[in-house]
């Protein structure tokens, strides 16, 4: 079972030392990654519903520091060597596909292969309006960027024909460190399950309730087998709210038997001179007895 951080882009950590700081502290721990989160802006009193928390409202309201998560990324490469770098996740709906190709490469080209980029429709309304791209038909959308991206990573002389997207023997340098970098799907409805299975090298669902999770990962895993793929080639990671409880060990156990290949756990501290210590311990009472 691997771990990661998530949220590590926020507070005290969107500051040079906080970004160092975590990101050495979840590499000396044993977490393998750390994931961001992204709003390009929150509109003040916004009426779309957040769907991770029962209240709908973001955590803060989103009135916090939350840097780009492509360029936090890099400076936290820069100061680890091991550490997967995730974006869970990066709302690509809203950003034009040949140019987030080209950021994402470069970023696992210098990083040495570590990305692993987390994409989503987004559910914030009026960050779409305050940017001015459709919120409608985004999923058509995501579902032809992520072939626009592939595409771009895969051919030299890359050429698409799309609805939204179309070009002519493009050249896109660098390529991905391995020729490509891993897409996970992030949402909790049936259609990202769905997205995932026909589409994701990973699943994020964003659901830590085992029920729920697992009728999620049956969608997963039937659109897989329909589209042709094996369902078992597709990573999942699930977050860790409400999971732990008095077990941890059992806890993880438990999703490893659903299929689940790493839990996120927020940063446990947001203070950038506590964070070695709070993930340290997390390291030694959890990620070294179950590893």
């Amino acid at each position: 079972m691997d771990f990661g951080v998530v949220f590590a882009n926020v507070g005290m950590f969107a500051s040079p030392d906080g970004a160092a700081a975590i990101g050495k502290a979840a590499e000396d721990a044993g977490f393998d990654s750390v994931w961001t989160v992204e709003h390009v802006v929150v509109p003040d009193g916004y009426q779309s519903r957040y769907p991770y928390d029962e209240s709908g409202r973001m955590p803060g309201d989103g009135m916090i520091d939350m840097p780009d998560p492509l360029i936090w990324l890099t400076w936290v490469a820069a100061h680890t060597s091991t550490l997967n770098l995730g974006t869970g996740i990066l709302i690509a709906t809203q950003r034009n596909p040949l140019v987030l190709a080209k950021e994402v490469a470069s970023l696992d080209r210098l990083s040495g292969g570590r990305v692993r980029l987390g994409v989503g429709v987004g559910w914030l309304a009026e960050e779409f309006d305050a940017i001015g791209v459709p919120f409608e038909r985004r999923g058509d959308r995501l579902d032809e960027y992520i072939a626009v991206m592939r595409t771009l990573w895969s051919e030299h002389k890359a050429t698409f024909h799309g609805e939204f997207c179309a070009f002519d023997n493009a050249v896109m340098l660098p390529k991905p460190a391995n020729g490509t970098v891993p897409i996970i799907i992030g949402g909790h409805t049936k259609a990202a399950a769905r997205r995932a299975g026909r589409l994701g090298d990973g699943f994020f669902p964003g659901r830590t309730g085992t029920e729920e999770l697992g009728q999620l990962l049956a969608i997963m895993r039937k659109a897989a087998e329909d589209a042709g793929r094996n369902p078992d080639s597709i990573e999942i990671t699930c977050g860790s709210q409400g999971v732990f409880g008095d077990d941890p060990i059992g806890a993880v156990h438990k999703l490893e038997d659903l299929g689940v290949s790493r839990i996120v756990i927020p940063p446990l501290s947001f203070s950038p001179t506590d964070i070695a210590e709070a993930l340290g311990r997390f390291g030694e009472n959890v990620i070294a007895k179950v590893n």
